[in-house]
């Protein structure tokens, strides 16, 4: 059960990863594990996640449901395209969970929205990522 409440104010990540390996963007159980993990060290709370392979050697598509929100992804293998989508409220710290994700897939290049979402909303920073993974 949950019982922490949380203000309708959260930040959402929107990040376009260049350059990845293939072979990292089409299983889909690493995927759905490195996803997971990267939101429980953002200090979210997974309700339930759900990824599908679009066959062999193909894309995948996936979604973790968090109690703050969510982080999805989609790929693209065949381009070496990565899509993630990561929305938080609460004390849930989004960037954190994108750098573990850049991690794990080590892009050449990553762009990043960074959208304040709820109350007063505005438009935070849009910055893009070198391929060293360090964002400005």
């Amino acid at each position: 059960m949950i019982t922490q409440q949380h203000q309708p104010v959260g930040a959402h990540l929107l990040a376009d990863m260049h350059g990845i390996s293939a072979d990292k963007l089409k299983d889909a159980a690493v995927l759905e594990d490195l996803l997971c993990h990267s939101a429980q060290t953002a200090g979210a709370q997974i309700l339930f996640s759900h990824f599908h392979s679009f066959g062999t050697g193909q894309g995948i598509t996936g979604v973790v449901l968090l109690a703050e929100s969510h982080i999805s992804i989609h790929t693209w293998p065949e381009f070496g395209f990565a899509a993630a989508d990561i929305f938080m409220c609460g004390q849930a710290q989004p960037q954190r969970a994108l750098e573990v994700i850049k991690l794990a897939l080590q892009p050449e290049s990553c762009e990043v929205q960074s959208i304040k979402r709820g109350l007063n909303a505005r438009l935070m920073s849009r910055s893009t990522c070198p391929s060293d993974g360090v964002c400005s």
